[in-house]
């Protein structure tokens, strides 16, 4: 969190904790913001879920059941100190998302969202059908909180403990988001073929991510517990589960402060329509859920990145993060040059009935520019694909040092220190360039999320951005190094993949038509630079449809057509190679 950040955020605590102190605020709203505040808990992990992470979940109110049943069975049956039992709720609904997770988090698109209905609605029967849990009735005379011997009864006195959790979550989360591991968070919704390039292990983010909403959730439910002293799983119904998704959606899905915003508005205009509904349309019929799925649809067409950045707007610009340059990630070494460091045999990758590419055979040499080019379908991307995991082989087997690296996945080939860039560019646009090329050191760095939470990570974040800042100085983006990545032309994307490649410090280097949208002096400058990295010991693998760009820069260049190649040699002899000529180059007119 930047100084300005942290800034804002003292302020908005001071406020937050001086409403109940003013004699004029009546109990009356003391109350509803204290439901604001245990609803902004469970938004806030869906900002991460959904917002940051990508992934829709219309069952966080399950774990609300799990962390307030904990502590109701613990406190009514076992005569347990509420204190005493938050631990024992947390645990609980983390294990719970953790079983959960295993399962849901491998499911995308729309079955990810209909999988968290399913176990939502199973756990809302669940809990309405065990005895003693006491079934629909639930559980009542749940002992209030206590603190210093004082109980805490009145919604005054709970609303510090409260909101002094939503305060440490709302610093606990943007913490994380401002680290290794919150990185690899934010990654997802750009895909995860990028973040797996690096070495992020994609399922393993997405459990984390689940885990910690999941973990909020259960907080906010052993609050509400001993705030309500009563459960009963009405609370923890599908509905509720939908409530929580619109207060994320409203205030804005990816903004920390969107969930707080989003939760008052929700929750305020509830217990308003609650009151004037039935005044309006007669007692009968649940008219809110009508007006909601009406706000939902509005704030769809009109606003879908929610309130909270208009808000922001007005509140100001966030500073570019500071970069220390003298800060600087250890540099691998590379294996000393000479002889081969990939070799491709015989490869083959069969979509059906189509044979993508045919029995592929070449090598690159250590310290060496290969080109891999050929017409459009020839099997270019699909070779680059495969030898770094994305696809897997129909036959044949790939070579890195001797090591066979097919049937290994993106994120275990990387760690093999094979980096690539993509045909189609794959950044998130929302981050900024130093942040998207940040990523790109994930697997340089060693700290977790538990450290990045504490902030016992900013050693280790110094020397990353360092790195980040270096490689965007080298690709010639030094001036949109803070920019938002989708705000830069088709071209300057493309270096800064180039960038966050070379964070890896990689020993292989895969360039899918590297030079696709730059302006000649672009080229020449990039050209500069994989010379420069392969004097220093890189090896290159290229795609690409410039020939001019092709022959002056490499070593040793493969032609595929149909998926086959038909040639392999050096450029002059390549340039002279009839069957070149007649299916990609041409002669002149």
């Amino acid at each position: 969190m930047s100084r300005p950040a942290l800034l804002r955020f003292v302020v908005f605590a001071i406020i937050v904790m001086a409403v109940p102190l003013m004699p004029f605020v009546p109990s009356f709203w003391v109350t509803l913001l204290d439901f604001v505040g245990l609803a902004s808990l469970v938004a806030l992990g869906l900002v991460l879920l959904t917002g940051v992470g990508g992934m829709t979940s219309f069952g966080q109110a399950a774990f609300v059941g799990f962390g307030a049943y904990a502590t109701a069975v613990l406190t009514t049956g076992w005569g347990w100190s509420p204190w005493a039992t938050l631990p024992v709720s947390l645990i609980v609904t983390v294990g719970a998302a953790v079983l959960i997770g295993l399962v849901t988090v491998r499911l995308s698109g729309h079955y990810l969202p209909l999988g968290t209905i399913a176990w939502g609605i199973s756990f809302y029967y669940l809990f309405g059908n065990m005895k003693s849990l006491g079934a629909y009735d639930g559980i009542s005379s749940i002992p209030p909180l206590q603190v210093l011997g004082h109980n805490l009864l009145d919604s005054r006195s709970f609303y510090f403990v409260v909101w002094g959790f939503v305060l440490a979550s709302i610093l606990a989360t943007a913490n994380l988001l401002d680290s290794r591991i919150g990185r690899s968070i934010r990654a997802l919704r750009s895909g995860s073929a990028a973040a797996e390039s690096v070495g992020i292990d994609v399922w393993r983010a997405k459990l984390l991510v689940f885990v910690y909403a999941a973990f909020l959730a259960g907080l906010s439910g052993w609050l509400y517990a001993h705030f309500q002293r009563a459960v009963t799983p009405g609370v923890f119904n599908l509905t509720v589960g939908i409530e929580y998704l619109l207060m994320a959606v409203l205030g804005g899905a990816g903004h920390i402060y969107g969930a707080i915003l989003g939760a008052g508005i929700v929750v305020v205009l509830k217990n308003f329509l609650q009151d004037v509904l039935p005044v309006l349309f007669g007692a009968g019929g649940n008219y809110d859920g009508i007006v909601f799925g009406i706000l939902l649809i509005a704030m769809l067409q009109g606003a879908r990145e929610g309130l909270w950045p208009v808000v922001a707007r007005r509140i100001g610009r966030e500073e570019p993060r500071s970069v220390v340059t003298d800060s600087r990630l250890p540099a691998r070494e590379m294996t000393a040059t000479g002889g081969e460091l990939l070799a491709v045999k015989s490869v083959r990758k069969e979509f059906g009935g189509l044979v993508a590419v045919n029995d592929v055979t070449f090598e690159v040499g250590r310290g060496e520019i290969v080109g891999l080019i050929g017409p459009n379908g020839a099997g270019k991307s699909t070779t680059f694909n495969l030898v770094t995991g994305v696809l897997p082989l129909t036959g044949g087997e790939i070579l890195f040092k001797g090591e066979r690296i097919d049937g290994l996945s993106p994120a275990r080939i990387a760690e093999r220190r094979i980096a690539r860039t993509f045909q189609h560019v794959k950044l998130a646009p929302t981050m900024s360039v130093i942040e998207n090329v940040a990523i790109g050191a994930h697997l340089r760095g060693r700290a977790g999320m538990l450290a990045g939470i504490l902030r016992l990570d900013r050693s280790e974040e110094n020397q990353i951005f360092a790195e980040a800042a270096r490689q965007i100085e080298r690709v010639g983006l030094a001036s949109v190094m803070h920019q938002p990545a989708g705000s830069l032309a088709l071209g300057q994307q493309r270096l800064a993949e180039i960038a966050r490649a070379l964070c890896l410090d990689p020993e292989l280097l895969l360039l899918d038509e590297p030079a696709a949208g730059l302006r000649h002096m672009e080229k020449q400058a990039l050209a500069g630079l994989i010379r420069r990295l392969r004097d220093e010991g890189m090896s290159v693998l290229l795609v690409e449809h410039d020939m001019d760009f092709v022959m002056q820069l490499t070593d040793h260049i493969v032609v595929l057509n149909f998926g086959a190649r038909i040639a392999t040699g050096a450029p002059a002899v390549i340039q002279r190679d009839p069957a070149v000529i007649e299916a990609y180059l041409g002669t002149a007119a």
